[in-house]
């Protein structure tokens, strides 16, 4: 078994992220590309400062033209579907998660199939003959009317969990639903999905080669496995056993991680300077990312004003291969500016002028992500 230092695994993780290393311009096949190497992204509805997806994309090939991801999912060259969270995922992906389909994803619509069982069809039948719909297409008066929206908003969730429905691109950031085949290309539709095995085996593969090395906790907490640890270790034996996977010791003493075979254990240090979404892959495995960058990751969004150490909306600050602070940070949408609220450094972190001029170039690209004319410091 190979060793790789801690440090090396650090610039390993970073360097798989493929962050851009300056401000750039992202085209639209780019942005479906990153979507591609890093396997799924994540989405949320928070916008404070942008949704989490476009801070992650942007992070990755740069500012990007509004409404190019709503064409990717309308051209049926993405989808978007459970993965770690809801998250956009590369189309091909569609057969790895049919079964999942089948089985209804993962449940949160309540039991409206069988409260209101009628509205499956009339809302399959509206969309089969206007094209594709939002919730707010189906939503009643106070008059009455065809629908009821708690119901009718379920139904759309429900089908879309049970892949009779896929989401054809937003409106802002409401989904616009639409039948599967006349999205998805037909060849994914028809093929046969893969056994358990091979479906693990697939998504063990895909979670390694986009994260750069994992421990097997690691794996599953990148999909949200069912079974744990002891589900997916035969999956990850037989693949390093069939030289796609390699593990590799760590010089801290801890667990083995799991790299692609034959990976280049001695990356050079990666020198971007970035902001990260609090949902950003690189954080997802927070026990990972304390192991590695000897960084506690909090999210605290959903905290009281009054218990929140770092403010409502942060973002940590990535400065070549270490996380070196967290900027509270808000989007002023009615001034075109970003607001830096506060800076907070990680222990350890001198104040530099090296530090502050990584938080400017990367309180630049943000904006430009977020659109927005300057950024400014509060």
């Amino acid at each position: 078994m190979r060793v790789i230092s801690r440090t090396g695994l650090r610039r390993l993780v970073v360097a798989a992220q493929g962050y851009a290393a300056r401000s750039r311009t992202g085209t639209a096949g780019e942005v479906e590309a990153a979507i591609r190497r890093l396997a799924c992204v994540q989405l949320d509805s928070i916008s404070a400062v942008e949704r989490s997806h476009r801070i992650a994309l942007a992070s990755r090939v740069g500012t990007y033209r509004a409404g190019t991801v709503s064409r990717l999912l309308a051209q049926g060259r993405v989808f978007e579907y459970w993965a770690h969270e809801a998250c956009l995922l590369p189309i091909e992906d569609w057969p790895l998660f049919a079964t999942q389909m089948r089985t209804g994803g993962r449940r949160w619509y309540g039991n409206v199939g069988d409260t209101h069982p009628h509205l499956a069809e009339e809302i399959l039948d509206e969309i089969r003959r206007r094209g594709p719909l939002g919730s707010r297409h189906f939503e009643g008066s106070a008059a009455g009317g065809m629908w009821n929206w708690k119901p009718a908003k379920a139904m759309l969730e429900r089908l879309w969990n049970h892949g009779a429905l896929v989401i054809a691109g937003r409106q802002g950031f409401q989904r616009l639903y639409d039948l599967p085949e006349r999205v998805v290309p037909k060849a994914l539709l028809d093929a046969t999905p893969p056994s358990a095995h091979d479906r693990l085996r697939a998504l063990a593969l895909r979670a390694v080669r986009a994260r750069g090395a994992l421990t097997e906790a690691g794996i599953v907490e990148h999909w949200r496995l069912r079974g744990g640890v002891a589900g997916v270790r035969p999956a990850v034996d037989g693949l390093v056993a069939d030289g796609l996977l390699e593990r590799v010791a760590v010089d801290d003493g801890g667990a083995a991680v799991v790299v692609p075979a034959g990976a280049d254990l001695d990356a050079a240090t990666p020198s971007a300077a970035v902001l990260l979404s609090p949902f950003d892959n690189l954080l997802w495995d927070r026990p990972f990312a304390r192991r590695v960058f000897g960084f506690d990751h909090l999210i605290e969004v959903y905290k009281r004003e009054h218990e929140r150490r770092y403010g409502y909306y942060v973002l940590p600050l990535l400065w070549r291969d270490r996380i070196v602070g967290r900027a509270d940070l808000k989007a002023e949408r009615g001034d075109g500016v970003l607001v830096l609220k506060a800076f907070h450094r990680e222990p350890g972190v001198r104040a530099s002028a090296g530090l502050d001029d990584a938080l400017d170039r990367a309180l630049d690209r943000l904006r430009r992500a977020c659109r927005l004319e300057a950024f400014v410091r509060r």
